[in-house]
């Protein structure tokens, strides 16, 4: 039941044909996707599965699979409720088009994007984060004090700056290698393939991470810091909006 995860060489790819693998108490499994399943801070996609007759499965939610075997990459559609006569349909082997909900997958590009930017601004470990529709939140371990202003005004020049974003490769000896890299502390870097796959915004950062990001920071628009609090004696929360 290995899923071909699409997004991860192109996360501009809004749609693709697949065939279902299996259908069970997860969802819906397919052998290749454009659908984001939930993982390393960032919400798993929403969208829709077209049957070749025209019937259409909304899907709510994308989750990483679980089963013997699952590699990061495996993941599950989960379709929204009362869709039993559409569902009904649907058996293995049958051809589909995947298709995500591209305004809310864009909208948290730009905020994942962001929040990569902030590990440039404050090079403090991150201590959980969320990338959703609506925010970007992440949790920095530091007891220094934080100023709104100035970080906000560094991270719109970064913006501004219009600085390529692009993905690159290295393998898990290398990144066993290179802990310096990593800047989260509660997700690991997505290692298990055999490679890892890192994130660069040129002259801004480099760090392991399998979210969906847009190309160039330009294209992340206006952002400002919604909130800006002490979470605990050792880690301040910062949320950022689309401004």
């Amino acid at each position: 039941m290995s899923t071909r995860a699409l997004f991860r060489e192109d996360a501009y790819l809004t749609h693709c044909e697949a065939s279902v693998t299996a259908v069970d108490e997860q969802g819906i499994h397919l052998d290749q996707t454009v659908f984001y399943p939930l993982g390393g801070g960032q919400a798993g996609d929403a969208g829709t599965l077209t049957l070749a007759d025209g019937t259409r499965i909304v899907i709510a939610d994308t989750r990483k699979a679980k089963f013997e075997g699952a590699t990061p990459d495996d993941a599950v559609h989960v379709p929204a409720p009362a869709q039993d006569d559409a569902l009904s349909k649907l058996k293995v082997g049958d051809k589909v088009r995947a298709e995500i909900d591209w305004e809310q997958r864009h909208r948290r590009m730009r905020l994942h994007t962001a929040s990569h930017l902030i590990c440039a601004v404050l090079p403090y470990p991150v201590d959980g984060c969320s990338i959703t529709t609506e925010y970007a939140r992440l949790d920095l371990a530091t007891v220094e004090p934080i100023e709104r202003e100035a970080v906000e005004a560094k991270l719109n020049a970064l913006i501004g700056g219009a600085h390529a974003v692009y993905t690159e490769w290295i393998t898990d000896d290398e990144m066993a290698a290179r802990p310096e890299l990593v800047r989260t502390m509660s997700v690991k870097p997505p290692m298990g393939l055999g490679r890892v796959r890192l994130l660069r915004i040129e002259s801004v950062d480099l760090q392991p991470c399998g979210g969906t990001h847009v190309r160039n920071t330009g294209e992340i628009g206006a952002l400002r810091i919604a909130k800006l609090e002490k979470k605990s004696a050792r880690t301040r929360r910062l949320v950022l909006e689309l401004a």
